[in-house]
């Protein structure tokens, strides 16, 4: 079996497998050598394969119990990491596997088709970590990267406000430096794992002058989630995604050492909006294992029911609904994988990210809503799988970035390009 070989080929378990940075980089140089290619390496199937079969076999069958309970998927998380599907792109010095966002964004794929409820659990990860991991001294990756190797803990971005999503620059949550510490005081809203999280990255305001310029009026710290002061707020009850821990979080005089600061004092706004060029192809690809789950179970359903004497798939006006479904699934997957193999390459993705992320985001909202007007009536349903994935569709628009936010973004970069 494939998830056996990988198990025995591994590191430690799952697909942490050895010297994966040079046999990207072999891969990398094979696909040079053939020029423009779709073609993915032996390696990334087996990755795409591994996380198929895991979404397939265990995420799949409990994804509507989750959703219905709102309870946080430990179990699943928890056999996830020890198959490698978590925490991918962490490097090897630190324990991890040092997968590229393109590795990593066909495995997200391919969870968030299961249910991106636990997929979002999972990729907050990601964000959380991306800070330290871009920004990180040797000391701060070591201790905090290797240690969400060592067991399956989770992490969390501590970044948007009650007042303050989309808008950064006008976050409260203020940082005072006393001696050789910081001393926290604001509150923070929508943060996934907020109650879940063993550590967060955290961005404050620590210069206080409303003058200074947005680029440096901000810190980053990592804060251990148990440090006193730190207030968890309830979990809160979303339209979709349901088992995903959303809440508020409270900062009242938390003490956080000099040590804990990312590259320096006002730094923390670029390191902020620096790794969303990093997360923002995963979230892509996420909302594109949704829309496929939703065009999948949109076709298998107009395969079977029948009408008029024939399965609808066979009207024009269904066949057509399901080609549309399809060309935007295909566009939201090269959209994706575009801005990932960018960002792989060295160079600045800012442009083909924010494309990504709404585009994709987008079209899980659309073709999702296309498998319930397939579905008809039982669309309409929660006994059938397509209510639950259109729901869960709604926040690719809104998180890591609104829909709004990445067309600003996109027009600022393409405007950008003919003004040099």
């Amino acid at each position: 079996m494939l998830l056996n070989k990988f198990l025995k080929a591994s590191v430690r378990s799952g697909i942490r497998l050895q010297n994966s940075a040079a046999a990207a980089s072999a891969a990398a140089s094979n696909n040079t050598s053939l020029g423009f290619s779709f073609e993915l390496s032996e390696q990334q199937k087996e990755f795409q394969q591994v996380a198929r079969k895991f979404a397939r076999e265990e995420i799949v069958p409990a994804a509507a119990e989750y959703d219905r309970s709102g309870e946080y998927p430990v179990p699943i998380i928890k056999k996830a990491w020890e198959l490698g599907l978590i925490n991918g792109h962490i490097p090897q010095e630190y324990g991890g596997m040092g997968l590229t966002i393109f590795d990593n964004c066909l495995i997200t794929e391919e969870l968030a088709y299961g249910c991106t409820g636990i997929q979002t659990a999972i990729e907050a990860n990601s964000l959380g970590q991306m800070p330290v991991i871009l920004a990180g001294n040797e000391a701060q990756k070591s201790k905090y990267l290797g240690r969400m190797m060592e067991e399956p803990l989770m992490c969390a971005y501590c970044v948007t406000e009650p007042g303050a999503g989309s808008d950064v620059a006008s976050l409260k949550t203020r940082a005072t430096k006393v001696g050789d510490e910081y001393v926290v005081n604001g509150q923070k809203m929508w943060i996934t794992n907020g109650g879940k999280a063993n550590w967060y990255f955290l961005l404050a305001r620590s210069n206080p002058d409303p003058k200074c310029p947005t680029s440096k009026a901000f810190t980053g710290f990592i804060v251990e989630a148990d440090t006193p002061g730190i207030i968890v707020g309830r979990k809160e009850i979303n339209m979709g995604q349901r088992c995903s821990d959303t809440r508020g979080i409270t900062f009242e005089d938390v003490r956080i050492p000099k040590e804990n600061v990312l590259i320096g004092e006002g730094s923390g706004f670029k390191i902020a909006m620096g790794a969303f060029d990093n997360t923002r192809p995963p979230v892509a690809a996420g909302a594109t294992g949704l829309a496929q789950r939703a065009l999948d179970e949109a076709t298998n359903y107009a395969m079977e029911r029948k009408t008029f004497g024939k399965v609808i798939a066979e009207h024009q006006a269904v066949s057509f609904i399901l080609a549309e479904m399809a060309m935007k699934v295909e566009l939201a997957r090269m959209a994706y994988q575009r801005s990932a193999w960018e960002v792989d390459q060295g160079r600045r993705n800012t442009y083909y990210a924010s494309i990504a992320k709404a585009f994709a985001g987008d079209i899980a909202n659309q073709v999702a809503s296309d498998a319930v007007q397939v579905f008809g009536g039982n669309g309409f349903n929660s006994e059938y799988p397509v209510e639950k994935l259109m729901r869960d569709a709604k926040i690719y628009q809104i998180y890591e970035g609104t829909a709004q936010i990445q067309r600003m973004i996109i027009a600022r970069e393409l405007l950008g390009k003919y003004k040099k």
